[in-house]
């Protein structure tokens, strides 16, 4: 009892702690995040006048959690699908920031004496900048329909799945102690091997699932499979030697391209929330203010290093993928500040005890002072950009230009292009899943049904089973881009394409042998040349059936409608063309969309009467209103309350747009704050000398004038509920009316109102 006791008291007091803490920072409107960690510093043993957790260990368990689900909202809120699109501005980009920025952590942790380990931990830190900070930013500060903030995001998209691969990488380094190229090889194609198995197989099965179970699932079973989902790929990655985060991230991908995303993501936000909380306030407890004053002049260095070099190597990346210098800048200026993935990668440092116990304090007030710094850092991207663009000679501004225009053009790739870099993506995906399938089989099933069926029973029907799984995958792997265009075509233009043509297919069929006769050298006790014999056997048979084809194509069209279907959706509710997006962003124009608001000013007026096209420079492209579009509006179309806008214009047009709308919805509500009065239900006498006496309820002006609503009149012994129109009000009529209390009042003195 007395545990249970311990683990409530000591939750109960870090949330109040939590809980205090962060109300004052939302007042002083500094981010959360940094309200979490000075509560955990009020609530750890280094602040001796206040009482403290009596048990840590609790912590540590929901610190653990924390790290879980902020993973997992994490991959919620990522997709493969995203990183494919976003381009090479954002791949670009990230790789530069992080490649720099290791090296740069690296050799000054090595340079201030840390060791190997300090150092090679202390680069993974400094190199990811802070997607929740950034976010919050971009919106506080209205930047979010900005160019330069689509880049950014699309590289913090980039940034949050090199994050997860760096921090299995260094779990492996820290497990050996030592940097073996090819145990590193080994471990990043494991690590690929794995990631591509599961999502292939969950992308097969479990969007299907929710789709099946779709009329069962409410916001509460809906939260308890995602969360018991999560959780059971968490379980899956940790068998497989891999991290809990790693899993959890992996499951959050998965369901972010299923219809349910959104839903699921706003369901399982309070739940982050809430054990994220409790994380943010343990990183918090293992600071010591002492250790921060002895380790004052490091922290300033790192501090300056995170803010030149991410400011440095993020805007060069930018640069380097083709982007103008004013989005490179102002990209780089956005980057300038580390945040979670540091604390999750300090963590791991500490929980696999290879990193020495300063480290940790020290990242974490880094990240405080650049995360303080985030705002100011944006809004001097600008002005530096000025100054840089001044200092620059003309050719080098000349030769940025050209290169940022040429960086857009489409070059045509050959046949032969498209084709080799379809069937690598093919043979990749599909050998992965092969591959994850014989070796589990093996592993586990195998032995299972063995133990049933001893002796070669047991061993031809295990056989047979693995074969009947995988057959349709090694077809794929065998026939697939066959019988493409490219391929078609590849085959009539020249007699010399086709020897190459037919070693690709030669060459899968050698793999899709080897594949086979694993299980067989495994299960069978049999000569290599009656193993490759059977190889074969079963590859033509493969070619040759009809109904694996069927099967085949089955799986394929399965897999791919599951991959889709969220996109699908998406586009039959977008606001903006992905494609004219794309374009556009290439030029100065940008789009944007805005909603209406539900007391806007502007709704029931004409887009002739806004004139936003001559008071703003930017013109309405599309209202969306529920299920219809209206692309194109004409001057006569009238905005509703909830009407989607999208508009198209300039950066500086765009924001001129943004400020005038608030400004009008700000004066349009304070106008109508100091007018508004509830509506009560009162009675009043008419009075001898009365100017509503011998009026009717319709000519007195009541109702369009006062804006009062007569329910009933009480006339000697009558009573009439809800009068009509034409009675007219006498000496001593006793009237119930509803209003306001000010227009009541002024009618029982017998004053009629102008409105």
């Amino acid at each position: 009892m007395s545990e249970v006791s311990t683990l409530i008291s000591d939750l109960g007091f870090i949330l109040i702690c939590a809980g205090i803490v962060t109300l004052l920072f939302k007042w002083l409107k500094q981010p959360v995040v940094l309200g979490y960690i000075v509560a955990g510093i009020l609530a750890g043993p280094a602040c001796e006048f206040l009482p403290t957790v009596a048990d840590t260990a609790n912590i540590d368990t929901w610190a653990d959690i924390g790290v879980i689900f902020l993973l997992f909202t994490l991959g919620l809120d990522f997709s493969f699908k995203k990183l494919v699109k976003i381009g090479s501005t954002a791949v670009t980009g990230a790789v530069t920031v992080i490649a720099g920025m290791m090296l740069v952590g690296y050799a000054t942790g090595l340079a201030l004496g840390w060791g190997h380990m300090n150092a090679l931990f202390l680069g993974g830190m400094l190199s990811m900048s802070s997607t929740t900070i950034i976010y919050k930013a971009f919106d506080d500060m209205g930047l979010r329909n900005q160019r330069f903030a689509g880049v950014v995001l699309g590289i913090l998209v980039a940034e949050d799945l090199f994050a997860v691969l760096m921090m299995v990488l260094l779990s492996t380094l820290a497990v050996s102690q030592e940097v073996e190229g090819l145990e590193l090889l080994d471990s990043v194609i494991k690590l690929g091997v794995f990631l591509l198995f599961c999502f292939v197989v969950g992308i097969y099965l479990i969007p299907s699932f929710l789709r099946f179970f779709r009329k069962y699932l409410n916001d509460e079973t809906l939260l308890v499979v995602s969360l018991g989902l999560c959780l059971g790929m968490v379980l899956v990655a940790t068998k497989a030697g891999f991290s809990s985060a790693l899993g959890a991230f992996i499951m959050g991908s998965i369901l972010a391209e299923t219809l349910e995303a959104e839903k699921i993501e706003h369901l399982v936000k309070p739940v982050k929330d809430l054990f994220g909380a409790i994380f943010f306030v343990s990183v918090g407890m293992m600071i010591d203010p002492q250790l921060l004053w002895e380790y004052k002049l490091p922290i300033a260095l790192l501090t300056l290093i995170v803010l030149v070099g991410q400011v440095s190597f993020g805007t060069f990346g930018v640069l380097l993928s083709g982007q103008p210098l004013k989005i490179a800048v102002q990209s780089g200026f956005s980057l300038a500040q580390i945040g979670e993935f540091a604390f999750i990668l300090a963590s791991l440092g500490q929980s696999l005890k290879v990193t020495d116990s300063f480290l940790y304090p020290i990242v974490v007030a880094v990240s405080v002072i650049t995360t303080f710094f985030t705002p100011y850092m944006i809004r001097f991207a600008e002005p530096a950009y000025e100054r840089i663009n001044r200092l620059f000679p003309t050719r080098w501004r000349n030769f940025l230009e050209r290169y940022a225009l040429g960086s857009t053009t489409i070059h045509q790739r050959s046949d032969w292009h498209y084709l080799l870099k379809s069937l690598l993506r093919i043979v990749a995906i599909y050998t992965s899943v092969a591959v994850v399938l014989i070796f589990v089989w093996l592993q586990y099933v195998a032995p299972l049904i063995m133990s049933r069926l001893p002796g070669w029973q047991g061993s031809i029907v295990s056989l047979v089973l693995i074969l009947a799984l995988i057959s349709p995958i090694l077809r794929a792997i065998i026939m697939k881009k066959n019988h493409s265009p490219e391929f078609q075509k590849l085959w009539r233009d020249n007699l010399f394409n086709r020897a190459p043509l037919v070693s690709l297919i030669v060459l899968r069929m050698l793999l899709c042998a080897t594949l086979v006769m694993i299980p067989v050298a495994r299960l069978l006790n049999v000569a290599v040349g009656y193993m490759w014999l059977l190889a074969c056997v079963v590859i033509v048979s493969i070619m040759l059936s009809k109904k694996l084809k069927k099967q085949s194509i089955l799986m394929e069209r399965r897999f791919f409608t599951n991959l889709t279907a969220r996109e699908v959706e998406q586009e039959k509710q977008a606001t903006i063309n992905p494609n004219f997006a794309n374009h556009l962003l290439e030029r100065d124009l940008h789009l944007a969309d805005f909603e209406v608001k539900q007391n806007s000013p502007s709704a029931g007026k004409t887009l002739k009467e806004l004139n936003f096209r001559k008071l703003c420079n930017i013109n309405v492209v599309t209202i969306i209103r529920g299920d219809i579009r209206i692309n194109i509006p004409g001057g006569n179309e009238r905005l509703f309350p909830f009407d989607k806008i999208v508009v198209v214009g300039s950066d500086d047009d765009l924001e001129h747009f943004r400020t005038y709308v608030d400004e009008r919805y700000q004066s349009y509500l304070q106008r109508r704050v100091t007018h508004q009065q509830e509506v009560n239900i009162e009675q009043f006498q008419i009075q001898k000398g009365s100017q509503l006496i011998g009026r009717t309820i319709q000519d007195s002006g009541i109702r369009d004038q006062a804006a009062c609503l007569v329910i009933g009149i009480e006339r000697g012994t009558t009573s009439l509920k809800n009068p009509a129109p034409t009675v007219s009000f006498e000496e001593g009529d006793l009237v119930w009316i509803v209003g306001e209390h000010e227009k009541v009042l002024r009618l029982s003195e017998g004053v009629l109102l102008n409105g």
